[in-house]
């Protein structure tokens, strides 16, 4: 089982910046995919964006794109989105995820292990 903490989230006016983190534990991550989920209030968790980690292929939902970019560190066992010009939209609590063997899936049930979340708040 994989082990991810969250954390970065807070408070930011529109047009700002946030860079979440996600730190991974208690497996070696080859052939795993690494996600980024958001569930605002009333909603569906939704897809954000992935990492494949062995081969470094980076995917991303439509609605962030050229805004969000996803990094790793592989030292350190962490995955990073940041967030760029933000919007009250955007405004959700977002998740990492991870699953072994599922290329570059969008799908949250592909998914195994979770982290606990972080709250992101864009203000208008």
């Amino acid at each position: 089982q994989v082990q991810l903490v969250e954390s970065g989230g807070g408070l930011v006016q529109a047009g700002g910046s946030l860079r979440l983190s996600c730190a991974a534990s208690g497996h070696t991550f080859s052939g795993y995919t690494m996600g980024w989920f958001r569930q605002a209030p009333g909603k569906e968790r939704e897809f954000v964006g992935g990492i494949r980690w062995t081969r470094g292929t980076i995917f991303y939902a439509d609605s962030v794109k050229g805004r969000f970019t996803i990094s790793r560190d592989n030292a350190k066992n962490t995955v990073y989105l940041q967030m760029n010009s933000l919007k009250p939209e955007d405004t959700a609590v977002y998740y990492c995820a991870a699953g072994y063997g599922i290329a570059a899936s969008t799908t949250a049930g592909a998914y195994n292990d979770w982290g606990q979340g972080t709250l992101v708040t864009v203000s208008s």
